[in-house]
């Protein structure tokens, strides 16, 4: 039988890693996606769409660390506590977190200067829902799909989304994911940008506008197979700051609600990739036996 020695291990891994990045190119390339998308002036508007999405993803699982392998996960906000809500700072990685209730397999990152949640009516600081902490007339533009609390960067109109094996620190993939956005005046602005595990970009996708204010809007993308390791949230065109309001038409400053995804998975190969991995352990076998063979003649 041939032994493995170190060296031949650190191989067989190179040579593992290089087959699964083969194998996420082809497959992510020639992924086709399913789009849902909806606008109104009332929640209910958009709640088709929303359910259609979360039928198509499957059975909202519970919140706990591990990953059921199918279903979705969601994101309303609402629990989370007061103490983590504005005008306190959101951590990036609550919805990570190794507890139950916490544990959803996302964490965030921001280029501007971080996270925040949104007050909801009873905190005891008094402070001003739906943002009207950051400027007074927000609460006049956003509304809640699910009160009460809703979800912005800070400083910047960015949001980027990685995905985790539920409550660990395991890159994983999700088939899907899905936002509801609240005040989206311009076409062409808020969007989803979708990522693969080698960080290709799959697609670009926009929100659809509607004139108003407290409206909704609902983006949803559905890859049917768990592909994408992380999505930028792009929202409006200003970040939420005092004094960024829709002043104009080419300004538009949107916020967010709930975030609704496909459960996280560790990424498994395909049996091709297998095939290809084992064919690259036998070959690193065979060159050991040939170079054993040839030190034993040479002795």
């Amino acid at each position: 039988m041939a032994l493995f020695t170190h060296s031949s291990f650190r191989l067989a891994k190179v040579a593992w890693h290089a087959t699964l990045l083969t194998a996420a190119l082809t497959t992510g390339a020639a992924q086709a996606q399913d789009v849902f998308n909806a606008s109104g002036s009332e929640a209910a508007d958009i709640q088709a769409q929303v359910d259609a999405f979360r039928s198509v993803l499957g059975t909202l699982n519970p919140n706990v660390p591990g990953s059921f392998g199918s279903g979705r996960r969601e994101i309303n906000w609402d629990a989370v506590p007061d103490g983590f809500a504005s005008p306190n700072a959101f951590p990036a990685d609550f919805f990570n977190q190794n507890t139950p209730g916490r544990a959803r397999g996302v964490e965030f990152s921001t280029p501007g200067s971080g996270l925040q949640v949104s007050a909801n009516a009873a905190n005891p600081t008094s402070t001003a829902v739906e943002f009207g902490n950051i400027d007074p007339a927000y609460p006049e533009f956003f509304e809640t799909f699910s009160p009460q609390r809703l979800f912005t960067a800070i400083s910047s109109n960015i949001v980027d989304v990685s995905f985790f094996v539920p409550g660990t620190s395991f890159a994983a993939l999700t088939r899907g994911f899905g936002v509801v956005f609240t005040d989206v005046d311009l076409a062409n602005t808020t969007s989803l940008s979708v990522f693969d595990v080698t960080n290709t970009l799959l697609g670009t996708f926009f929100a659809p506008a509607i004139t108003g204010d407290e409206t909704f809007s609902f983006l949803g993308v559905d890859f049917g197979s768990a592909v994408v390791s992380r999505v930028r949230i792009t929202t409006g065109t200003e970040a939420l700051a005092a004094g960024n309001v829709d002043q104009d038409l080419n300004r538009d400053v949107v916020a967010m609600d709930d975030f609704i995804y496909g459960e996280p998975i560790r990424a498994i190969p395909e049996p091709e990739t297998y095939a290809l991995m084992l064919a690259g352990l036998a070959a690193i076998a065979a060159a050991r036996r040939r170079r054993s063979g040839q030190v034993r003649r040479k002795d």
